[in-house]
C-alpha cells in the first residue's frame, strides 16, 4: 500500500514556500507519494474552498494517508478530516503553527478573513478519532499563534506537543527552509 502526504501551505502561501519544497523532496525519498497543492485564494482563505480542494485531491483516506499543515493549512486538515465518515482512519497529522486563536492580527481585513476560522467550532473528538498520531510543533517566538494555543492542541486533540527555539511563524520570514523535526514524526 502507498503511504500518502498531503502538505497544505498556510495563509498568503503556495507550495513553494518555507519548508514545504525541502520535506516534499525528503519525504519523496523515503518513498511516499506527496502532494503539495496550491490553495485556492490564499490570500483570502476560505474553510468551504480550501476543504474542498483537499476532498478533490485525497480521495478515500485510509492508516497510510498523512496530513501535514502549515498555519491556517492545520485548520482545513481538521474541518476536512470533519466531513468524512465517523469509521475513517488515517496515519499521523503533523501540524507546524496551528491555532485555535490569533489574537496579533492587525488590521480589520486580517480580521475579517480570520473570523470564520476563529469562530466556526472544530469537531476535535471526531479528529481524534480519525487520526492516528497527532503531532503540533509550536516555536517559543511565533509572532502570529500565541504559545499557550499548545494547550488546547494538548486537551483538545491529545497531541503530542514539540515547541522548537526562534522558528518564528516556521516561514520564509524566519528563514526556515527545513523542518527535520517532522520526518522523525512521521516514523
Amino acid at each position: 500500500m502507498t503511504k500518502r502526504v498531503f502538505i497544505i501551505h498556510g495563509w498568503d502561501g503556495n507550495p513553494n514556500d518555507c519548508w514545504l519544497p525541502w520535506l516534499k523532496k525528503e519525504l519523496e525519498k523515503r518513498e511516499f507519494e506527496v502532494a503539495v497543492p496550491e490553495m485556492p485564494k490564499p490570500k483570502a482563505p476560505q474553510i468551504e474552498t480550501w476543504v474542498e480542494k483537499i476532498k478533490e485531491i485525497a480521495g478515500k483516506c485510509d492508516e497510510e494517508t498523512y496530513f501535514i499543515g502549515h498555519s491556517i493549512g492545520c485548520q482545513t486538515i481538521m474541518r476536512y478530516l470533519e466531513t468524512l465518515p465517523e469509521s475513517s482512519k488515517t496515519g499521523s497529522l503533523v501540524f507546524v503553527a496551528g491555532f485555535f486563536n490569533l489574537p496579533f492580527l492587525e488590521t480589520e481585513k486580517e480580521k475579517s478573513i480570520a473570523k470564520p476560522w476563529l469562530e466556526t467550532p472544530v469537531d476535535c473528538d471526531k479528529v481524534k478519532k480519525i487520526a492516528k498520531k497527532i503531532i503540533a510543533i509550536f516555536s517559543d517566538d511565533d509572532p502570529d499563534v500565541p504559545l499557550s494555543d499548545k494547550e488546547l492542541f494538548k486537551k483538545k486533540l491529545g497531541a503530542k506537543i514539540v515547541v522548537l527555539h526562534a522558528k518564528g511563524h516556521f516561514s520564509d520570514d524566519a528563514g526556515i527552509k527545513e523542518l527535520p523535526e517532522i520526518l522523525e514524526y512521521l516514523r
